[in-house]
Protein backbone atom coordinates (compact mmCIF):
# COMPACT_ATOMS: atom_id res chain seq x y z
CA UNK A 1 0.00 0.00 0.00
CA UNK A 2 1.53 3.56 -1.22
CA UNK A 3 -0.19 6.74 -0.79
CA UNK A 4 0.04 8.50 -4.48
CA UNK A 5 -2.22 11.54 -3.69
CA UNK A 6 -3.01 13.73 -0.96
CA UNK A 7 -4.45 17.40 -1.32
CA UNK A 8 -6.40 18.95 1.97
CA UNK A 9 -9.60 17.55 -0.26
CA UNK A 10 -8.66 13.86 -1.33
CA UNK A 11 -6.06 11.11 -0.75
CA UNK A 12 -5.36 8.37 -3.09
CA UNK A 13 -3.88 5.32 -1.95
CA UNK A 14 -2.50 2.29 -4.42
CA UNK A 15 -2.91 -1.11 -2.81
CA UNK A 16 -0.85 -3.64 -3.76
CA UNK A 17 -2.20 -7.65 -4.69
CA UNK A 18 0.58 -9.11 -2.01
CA UNK A 19 0.41 -5.82 0.13
CA UNK A 20 4.23 -4.69 -1.20
CA UNK A 21 5.07 -5.62 -4.70
CA UNK A 22 4.43 -2.20 -7.27
CA UNK A 23 4.04 -4.72 -9.71
CA UNK A 24 1.37 -6.50 -8.80
CA UNK A 25 -1.25 -3.46 -8.31
CA UNK A 26 -4.86 -4.74 -7.20
CA UNK A 27 -6.28 -0.84 -6.93
CA UNK A 28 -7.22 2.46 -5.64
CA UNK A 29 -8.57 3.37 -2.53
CA UNK A 30 -9.93 6.96 -2.91
CA UNK A 31 -11.05 9.09 -0.36
CA UNK A 32 -12.97 12.45 -0.13
CA UNK A 33 -11.89 14.09 3.14
CA UNK A 34 -14.72 16.43 3.69
CA UNK A 35 -17.66 13.73 3.08
CA UNK A 36 -15.39 11.57 4.73
CA UNK A 37 -16.21 8.64 2.36
CA UNK A 38 -14.11 6.37 0.35
CA UNK A 39 -14.59 4.05 -2.63
CA UNK A 40 -11.93 1.25 -3.49
CA UNK A 41 -11.22 0.52 -7.32
CA UNK A 42 -10.16 -2.39 -8.80
CA UNK A 43 -9.71 -3.93 -12.10
CA UNK A 44 -10.12 -2.40 -15.45
CA UNK A 45 -12.00 0.62 -13.58
CA UNK A 46 -8.16 0.81 -12.13
CA UNK A 47 -6.83 0.75 -15.02
CA UNK A 48 -8.74 4.21 -16.58
CA UNK A 49 -8.30 5.38 -13.68
CA UNK A 50 -4.14 4.73 -13.58
CA UNK A 51 -4.12 6.30 -17.25
CA UNK A 52 -6.27 9.33 -16.81
CA UNK A 53 -4.34 10.39 -14.35
CA UNK A 54 -0.68 9.35 -15.75
CA UNK A 55 -2.12 11.94 -18.42
CA UNK A 56 -3.47 14.47 -16.27
CA UNK A 57 -0.38 14.68 -15.05
CA UNK A 58 1.88 13.91 -17.79
CA UNK A 59 3.08 17.28 -18.94
CA UNK A 60 3.77 18.29 -15.05
CA UNK A 61 0.96 21.40 -15.06
CA UNK A 62 -1.78 19.84 -13.78
CA UNK A 63 -2.61 21.61 -10.84
CA UNK A 64 -4.13 20.41 -7.24
CA UNK A 65 -7.34 21.85 -8.66
CA UNK A 66 -7.30 19.84 -11.52
CA UNK A 67 -6.83 16.67 -10.01
CA UNK A 68 -8.91 17.05 -7.05
CA UNK A 69 -11.69 17.91 -9.90
CA UNK A 70 -10.85 14.49 -11.62
CA UNK A 71 -11.10 13.04 -8.52
CA UNK A 72 -14.45 14.90 -7.72
CA UNK A 73 -15.87 13.04 -10.14
CA UNK A 74 -15.58 9.24 -8.05
CA UNK A 75 -17.84 10.97 -5.49
CA UNK A 76 -20.72 9.19 -6.57
CA UNK A 77 -18.54 5.58 -6.07
CA UNK A 78 -17.79 6.96 -2.62
CA UNK A 79 -20.34 5.34 -0.49
CA UNK A 80 -18.54 4.08 2.27
CA UNK A 81 -17.49 5.86 5.52
CA UNK A 82 -13.37 6.34 5.80
CA UNK A 83 -11.58 3.85 7.98
CA UNK A 84 -8.23 4.18 9.62
CA UNK A 85 -6.22 1.46 8.56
Amino acid sequence: MEMIYNSATFCVVEIYADGLDPERQAGFEIMDKASRREAYIDGALAERFREEVAELAGDGEASVEDIDDYLATFQSLMRQPMSVH
